[in-house]
């Protein structure tokens, strides 16, 4: 395939759009458009060579008007964060509507060849997740639909809009459901980061100010399982080349309590913390797992990289952008160092 027809990353200023980015670069591609609704210097990365775009995708005239000419759609663009922000935030969750049906509509008009949406583990029935043995969650699942309010239910309506717009007007569409994505260049603080990036900051927070007490979110006993960037990023490009229409899960399947994930960013530390639970506060489901079956049969791959390694890269990147922050030296560990100069 040519690499010089025009790509729009929709969200290319946020987390995984960055990545995403610099993995189509990587990758040979020549036109990459990014656009994102944050001004420019609030991007968590920005790559020369790419055609930088603050607009407002929710805007239909915007979403046209940066897809004019587009091959290849990624929508990932999305007003989200972690449990905090969802469970608080639903209205402006279910806002992203906009932006994908704005962003349908104007890949449709191009006639784009592709369009890959980013949806969620959050579009899955809740009465499967309330306990912390979970059965890990196939496809399926999703039906009969009672999925995480406002932004689950954004998903799955969105996902029903990629599916009609690949039957009624041939658009090819492709839909995965991530499950946690963690990693570098992502929100760390001040309400939107998820589990993995908010229990880095804490134990980096408790090195720098010798305050071992640590607060967790709901009795620590929730099960997740969390995906590192880099296997998000790879399940996109296969997912967005690849033949399968229907919803696929893009996630691991290694299966980690909040108190075992604490465990490991202590043992990556090197530090022992106090914890205490806040029981009234968001938590999600009580646990949640990836199926990684149809990915397996589809692909013959799944995400691989253990949740250790991730947290290892992710503690050292936020604690270099935490003593950047507040002028403090908590040290990275020897992983960290050959990290930085990658």
């Amino acid at each position: 395939m040519s690499k010089d027809g025009l790509v729009v990353v929709g969200g290319g200023g946020g987390f995984i759009g960055g990545h995403l980015v610099a993995h189509l670069l990587a990758e040979g591609f020549t036109n990459v458009r990014s656009v994102d609704i944050k001004p420019l210097d609030e991007w968590y990365q920005v790559h020369e060579g790419v055609d930088n775009v603050v607009g407002d995708l929710k805007d239909l005239a915007t979403c046209r008007r940066v897809c004019d000419g587009v091959r290849d759609v990624y929508q990932l663009a999305a007003d989200m964060g972690g449990m905090g922000f969802i469970e608080n935030n639903k209205a402006l969750c279910m806002l992203s509507v906009l932006t994908n049906t704005h962003m349908l509509m104007a890949a449709n008009e191009n006639k784009a060849r592709r369009f890959f949406y980013s949806s969620s583990a959050c579009v899955y029935n809740a009465d499967k997740q309330k306990s912390e043995d979970v059965v890990a969650l196939k496809e399926e699942d999703a039906y009969p639909a009672m999925p995480e309010d406002g932004y689950g239910w954004e998903k799955l309506f969105s996902e029903r809009m990629c599916r009609h717009f690949r039957e009624d007007f041939d658009l090819q569409t492709r839909v995965a459901r991530f499950h946690n994505v963690y990693g570098p260049w992502g929100t760390w603080d001040g309400g939107r980061e998820k589990a993995p990036a908010a229990v880095c900051r804490k134990v980096i927070h408790a090195k720098a100010t010798g305050n071992h007490d640590m607060e967790i979110w709901g009795d620590g006993k929730q099960t997740r399982s969390f995906m590192y960037v880099d296997d998000c990023v790879k399940g996109i490009r296969m997912f967005t080349e690849g033949e399968c229409v229907e919803p696929l899960n893009l996630g691991s399947n290694e299966l980690v309590t909040i108190n075992g994930l604490v465990d490991i960013v202590e043992e990556i530390a090197g530090i022992k913390l106090d914890r205490h639970y806040k029981l009234d506060a968001p938590k999600g489901v009580n646990g949640r797992n990836s199926d990684n079956t149809l990915i397996q049969q589809h692909f013959g791959w799944e995400p691989s990289i253990r949740l250790r390694d991730g947290m290892e890269r992710t503690y050292n990147w936020i604690a270099k952008e935490y003593n950047a922050k507040h002028g403090t030296s908590v040290p990275q560990t020897a992983a960290g160092e050959s990290f930085a100069t990658a």
